[in-house]
């Protein structure tokens, strides 16, 4: 047996423009990476780089090339068969940094591991709800009245949480409105990096809005300033971008820097990444949750899966296709009384739909190694 892959570069445009105090999208730039076996059996992972290295340093193009140019060709003596999850894991650790990049040829390597014996990434990676609880991520709008219609829409479809993007100039006038439209729902807001250790006195006025979590408020590198932000903020603070393995998982939680943290596999290098930081998280009796990236249905088949182990008990950003994509590669996750069922089928449980795939793409390239 031999694998070859294809790297499936698609344009899909979003239902709304999505911005974040990093920038915005309003077309959702997509890197789908096949696994192929000589058999025939295609395995799917989703890179959720941006076009810009806004979010990270990783983005699109850069991926692409260093998959195709680095990380396939390490994995040349493991490919005679399906290789084992962690001999692929332990290949591409070789290889420094782009872990979005990683985790989409770890997920495609591993959908096609898990198909050929039947088996699901839920069962692999040790789901035990059949079901997960789904929050909604709001980029920040034009105004405040656009918010709250968008807020609204989402409260009507039945969503469990909402977590609202803020920015300096754009957090206390929002959360004053969405609060008092809606005083019970659960509520948290992300920062994306946007605020300074300067900014503690301000960041504590969000206590009075008995927010679930303030999310990533400082630089990722600054876990002092987080710890020393914890001191005179009331409300959890998460990490986000700081956290990008065990290791920094562990500093950040035992530093004090943190006491919820978000998971994602594409910043943390993939699934087998993902379930140790959820691990340690349980040892460490900190909160997990999923976070997202815009994912098409190939990525957040397999977050839902993520998010169904034990630890993570605050619902996600795994949000329905429509809350991004009017229509999606995959036949579409629908949202039912706020939640998303987990994929049973094998591997991610999905594939995408060949004409809407050919219809989405702007490039394919075959990587034989």
């Amino acid at each position: 047996m031999s694998i070859s892959f294809n790297i499936h570069s698609l344009e899909i445009p979003l239902v709304r423009p999505f911005r974040t105090s990093f920038g915005s999208q309003s077309v959702r730039d997509v890197v789908l990476v096949e696994a192929v076996s000589d058999a025939g059996i295609s395995g799917w992972g989703e890179c959720v780089t941006m076009a810009w290295p806004g979010y990270s340093a990783e983005y699109t193009r850069g991926a692409i090339n260093v998959m195709r140019e680095f990380l396939i060709p390490t994995l040349l003596p493991l490919l005679g068969s399906t290789p084992a999850p962690g001999s692929v894991r332990a290949a591409l650790a070789v290889m420094q940094g782009n872990p979005m990049a990683k985790s989409a040829i770890e997920t495609a390597l591993l959908d096609l591991w898990l198909k050929e014996r039947n088996l699901s990434l839920g069962e692999f990676l040790g789901a035990v709800r059949d079901r997960v609880d789904c929050g909604v991520s709001v980029g920040i709008p034009n105004s405040i009245a656009d918010l709250i219609t968008e807020v609204g829409q989402y409260v009507d479809e039945g969503y469990r949480r909402i977590k609202l993007k803020v920015e300096p100039g754009w957090d206390l006038d929002a959360l004053r409105a969405v609060r008092a439209q809606w005083p019970d729902i659960p509520l948290q807001v992300d920062a994306n990096q946007a605020y300074r250790r300067s900014d503690a006195e301000h960041l504590a006025k969000f206590d009075e809005f008995d927010l679930l979590l303030i999310e990533q408020p400082l630089p990722e590198d600054d876990l002092l300033g987080h710890k020393l932000i914890s001191s005179v903020v009331a409300t959890p603070i998460c990490l986000d971008e700081s956290i990008l393995s065990v290791d920094s998982a562990e500093s950040a939680v035992e530093f004090g820097a943190t006491t919820i943290i978000n998971i994602k596999p594409g910043r943390v290098g993939g699934f087998l990444n993902a379930r140790d930081i959820h691990d340690l998280c349980v040892e460490m009796n900190i909160p997990v949750w999923c976070g997202g990236m815009l994912e098409t249905g190939v990525g957040r088949a397999a977050n839902i899966a993520l998010a169904a182990l034990p630890g993570f008990i605050l619902p996600g950003d795994t949000s329905a296709s429509s809350r991004y994509y009017k229509e999606d590669v995959t036949q579409p996750f629908v949202l039912d009384n706020g939640q998303l069922l987990v994929p049973t089928g094998p591997g991610i449980g999905v594939e995408p739909i060949a004409a809407n795939l050919a219809e989405m793409s702007t490039n394919i390239e075959h990587v034989e190694v």
